[in-house]
């Protein structure tokens, strides 16, 4: 086992930040679960040098739903260039960061809109970063299918999707903040890559769901345009081990 670092986990009590926070416990480090709940807030900057007080990293998981791109692009620059500001004057090594693939190609999307301008914080802080690029995960299925369901059809966008779960994303942040920084993205998706229409039909079905589902390619993708390889890396990118059919037994 490597030597045992502190790293701090915002939005430590989340689905994944609680997943990582794990990891690194049982790997032997000192996790900090950091949440507002605990009085840790990267938005408003309180309780982060106490926080931050010898740690090696940072793994920032944090989030907020909304679907005004004002609101959402605040909240993501204001916490990320308070973070990397209170990192930098703590003396941590090393800042990761969650965001999503190609949220740069599909920033009309307003949440895109906000992880593009959390990504571009931290590239411009001068604070040692790697940002991780996910697919969209497997626990989010269910919303999309939801979300894309209209008078007792599911009608989705007619492309590519390839996603991952988020024990596996876990892993990979736990993995980078451990690790050297990039100082750039890396991308990370499951180990499937098919249709959209096709994994939504195997959730639906694996849920006893009967309803019909339907690729068009009209269809955007909450309100960006999409092309067949806008959810998928087109490169190189960091493969997930858990399979959608592995993830359902589950």
């Amino acid at each position: 086992m490597s030597k045992m670092k502190k790293v701090v986990v915002i939005g430590g009590t989340g689905l994944i930040g609680s997943k990582a926070v794990k990891l690194l416990q049982d790997a032997g480090h000192e996790a900090v679960a950091a949440s507002s709940r605990n009085g840790i807030n990267a938005y408003t900057g309180e309780g982060l040098a106490d926080a931050l007080a010898g740690a090696d990293a940072v793994i920032d998981v944090s989030n907020m739903m909304s679907f005004d791109k004002d609101v959402i692009t605040d909240f993501f620059a204001t916490s990320s260039r308070n973070l990397t500001s209170a990192e930098l004057a703590a003396g941590v090594r090393h800042h990761v960061v969650l965001s999503i693939v190609n949220a740069d190609q599909l920033a009309a999307n307003p949440y895109m809109a906000g992880k593009l301008a959390q990504e571009e914080a931290v590239a411009s802080s001068g604070q040692a970063y790697t940002i991780v690029r996910a697919t969209q995960f497997h626990e989010f299925i269910e919303t999309l299918a939801g979300a894309y369901a209209a008078d007792g059809v599911v009608k989705v966008p007619d492309i590519d999707f390839q996603p991952i779960a988020a024990d596996d994303v876990a892993a990979a942040l736990v993995e980078a903040a451990l690790g050297e920084p990039k100082n750039g993205a890396v991308d990370l998706a499951g180990p499937e890559r098919a249709s959209f229409e096709s994994f939504i039909r195997t959730y639906l079905d694996a849920k006893g769901d009967a309803r019909p589902v339907s690729a068009d390619a009209s269809v955007d993708y909450f309100g960006a345009p999409v092309v067949m390889g806008s959810l998928v890396p087109s490169g190189n990118y960091i493969k997930g081990e858990i399979t959608l059919a592995e993830w359902l037994r589950t």
